[in-house]
């Protein structure tokens, strides 16, 4: 008896650690994820945040952003240009695969295998984007924004962790 709970609580926790998150495009069948990345993005006062999410498929790979408007004509548009810590650029272009529900655009970008490659050497350092849309008094904020991989808004000079996500170890192992 004393042996049977252990064991069970070790499957229990093992089972949660292997749980891992897909990505659906519009009714498509789910692809295996990286969890969902909250990037900086200092410049856009709505909510200064954009979710980034990577999935991989068998043409490649999916990205995936999220963020926050304050109504409904507000998009992601235009091409996505991903920025990785080694220098490199990976230009991603508008197939305009686009949805919008509870306060939130999401726009969707489609990467080839050799950027997967890419992706799963180097860490993502930001996301340059559009923010497109109607303008009219208090509406959303449009114009170019750059989400950046860090962790939190503000840290110490005494603060020695790392403050950015480990995105190509995260997507090397999908």
């Amino acid at each position: 008896m004393s042996l049977k709970v252990p064991l069970f609580l070790l499957l229990l926790i093992t089972n949660f650690a292997n749980a891992q998150e897909t990505i659906s495009v519009k009714g498509s069948k789910p692809y295996p994820a990286t969890h969902n990345y909250i990037f900086i993005c200092e410049k856009y006062a709505f909510s200064g945040e954009t979710n980034v999410q990577i999935a991989k498929t068998e043409k490649g790979g999916i990205l995936k952003l999220t963020i926050a408007t304050a109504n409904d004509q507000a998009r992601i548009s235009g091409g996505v240009y991903v920025d990785l810590a080694n220098g490199d650029v990976i230009p991603c272009v508008d197939k305009n695969v686009k949805e919008s529900a509870n306060g939130k655009t999401t726009a969707y970008y489609y990467f080839t295998p050799a950027e997967m490659i890419k992706l799963k050497k180097t860490d993502i350092q930001a996301i340059r984007f559009i923010i497109a849309g109607g303008s009219s008094s208090f509406g959303n904020q449009t114009g170019y924004f750059t989400a950046v991989n860090r962790s939190s808004y503000f840290s110490t000079a005494y603060d020695k962790s790392k403050k950015t996500f480990d995105t190509a170890k995260e997507i090397s192992v999908l």
